[in-house]
């Protein structure tokens, strides 16, 4: 007998009900903001008994660092998807790629970016998800950076641990402002989208030597 269920309401499988009630959340905040964002509102919503929720997540801050570790999985695979032909490609344009599939993955999962950027929001470094896939983000940056340095292609008056940090601090940047709406007080006329590439297109091209 499934004793989260409710008579006549949608049953979950054993294995499903989290990502149900992750969907459920991510709705919920996109209704009604996450500061309104419910347990018990969650638990309605999934058609579940109130206490289901808590025998996966002990409170509203793990439920947040649940989301935002499902944001983590789906930027690893935008950037997986993006950079697949590392090899091949000369290492600044496998770099640009990486920042193209940051910008899309904000762009197509706005909530999630949004909660996995509040670290007043979620618990990040008790998440050994989000800790070690936000590092091995990092290590291809760092990768990438140094091949270009090798190669000489990197702008020499670049130090490569400023690079780093400056372009994170670049495409977060952009894609804050978008989720913001900051995009039209600075007289952005494209699609988003484009505006985007535009701008990465710009630090791209101040890098390359």
């Amino acid at each position: 007998m499934n004793l989260d269920a409710k008579p006549d309401k949608t049953a979950y499988h054993h294995g499903n009900l989290i990502e149900a009630l992750l969907e459920v959340a991510v709705s919920l905040i996109e209704e009604k903001g996450v500061e309104q964002l419910s347990v018990r509102e969650l638990a309605k919503r999934a058609n579940v008994s109130p206490g289901a929720p808590f025998r996966h997540f002990k409170n509203k801050t793990a439920l947040l660092t649940a989301v935002a570790e499902q944001a983590m999985a789906r930027l690893t695979i935008a950037i997986q998807n993006e950079i697949k032909n590392e090899g091949i490609e000369d290492p600044i344009e496998t770099f640009h790629s990486l920042g193209r599939a940051y910008l899309n993955w904000a762009l197509n999962n706005p909530t999630h970016f949004q909660i996995i950027s509040s670290r007043n929001l979620i618990d990040f470094n008790s998440s050994k998800q989000l800790v070690e896939q936000n590092e091995n983000i990092r290590i291809i940056m760092i990768r990438l950076i140094n091949k270009a340095k090798e190669q000489g292609i990197l702008n020499k008056k670049l130090d490569p641990n400023d690079l780093i940090f400056a372009a994170r601090a670049f495409v977060y940047g952009v894609a804050r402002m978008w989720v913001d709406r900051h995009f039209n007080e600075w007289n952005i006329k494209d699609d988003a989208q484009i505006a985007m590439q535009k701008a990465l297109n710009l630090f791209i091209s101040s890098i390359r030597n």
